[in-house]
Parts: structure tokens; sequence; C-alpha cells
């Protein structure tokens, strides 16, 4: 079931979630639903915060060529656990903050641990895209969003872009 996504400024979008004592069918639910209001959005990740859940849950898929296989990642409480020093310039954007782009400086590799939907201890280390991508979702987590990385003027002007959007989004 497609979930409607929050629209920054939110501010469920800004708090820290809690991490996931232990999977439900509820929990697994709620990743299946996300992977497909992520992919219908569309989009190649999403964090709980973004459809109103406080919850340590991100989904994610960076495959994006055409005849590539799908490669749908349900992470329950992920955590970066080690990051490069070498660093990858992205331009990111976000479902919660549409038609807005900026450049973001993040690590290019990152290890990550986090609880895969069968309730199984997973670890992978991200690059590029990948890296960027898990990245920023488990920011969302944490209450952060990419525009965060910004400077205050810039932040300020994509802030009040979205306040517009919203009004004419509940005008419509």
């Amino acid at each position: 079931m497609k979930r409607p996504i929050l629209i920054h400024p939110d501010p469920r979008l800004k708090k820290v979630c809690e991490p996931v004592p232990d999977l439900s069918d509820d929990l697994r639910r709620l990743a299946d639903d996300m992977l497909e209001t992520m992919y219908d959005a569309p989009g190649i990740g999403l964090a709980a915060p973004q459809v109103g859940v406080t919850r340590r849950l991100i989904v994610l898929d960076c495959v994006k060529d055409e005849g590539e296989e799908p490669r749908p990642l349900v992470m329950f409480n992920p955590e970066v656990v080690a990051s490069s020093d070498e660093t990858n310039t992205y331009e990111e954007g976000c479902l919660s903050i549409p038609d807005q782009y900026a450049d973001v400086t993040r690590p290019k590799l990152v290890d990550v641990r986090w609880i895969d939907r069968d309730g199984n201890a997973q670890a992978e280390t991200f690059d590029g895209l990948w890296a960027t991508c898990v990245q920023h979702e488990i920011d969302h987590l944490n209450g952060k969003l990419f525009i965060d990385y910004l400077g205050a003027m810039r932040r300020q002007m994509i802030t009040r872009r979205m306040q517009k959007l919203k009004r004419e989004q509940a005008r419509a």
C-alpha cells in the first residue's frame, strides 16, 4: 500500500527515531509499503519518518540501469560503523523536499550494519551512490535532512519553497 510522504517542514522529519526492538508482521508490512511508495515516487531511498513513523527503518534500491535486476534493501536499525576519509559529492534530492537539489559531500565508502526483514544481522560496505543514499536515509533517522548540510540562506530559501508548496497543496 502506498503511503503519503511528509513534506518539509514537518516536525516528524526532525525527530530522532526509536530503535526497532523486535520485528513484527506490522513492521514487515511497513517495509513493503515503503518500498512500494519509494518505487512509485520514484526515488532510490525512503526512511520511516518520511511516512510518519518514528522507527529506525529505511529502504533503498540504487539500481537505475535498464535491464539490471532491482536490489531492494530493507534495513532495520541501520548504523554506519566505519567510513572512509575519501569523500564523494553527489547532487542530492529528497522525496520530502520535492524538486530541490544540492551538492552534498559525504564519505565515499561506509560500512553499515543492520537487521534484515527476516531478523538476520547484515553488514556490507557501500560505495558511490549506494554509500550516499544509505547515509542520507540514516540521517533521516537522526532527524537530519540533506538541506542541513547547506548554508543558512540556501536552506531557508528551500524551506520557504516547501512551505509555499504545502499551502498550494492544501488549497487544491
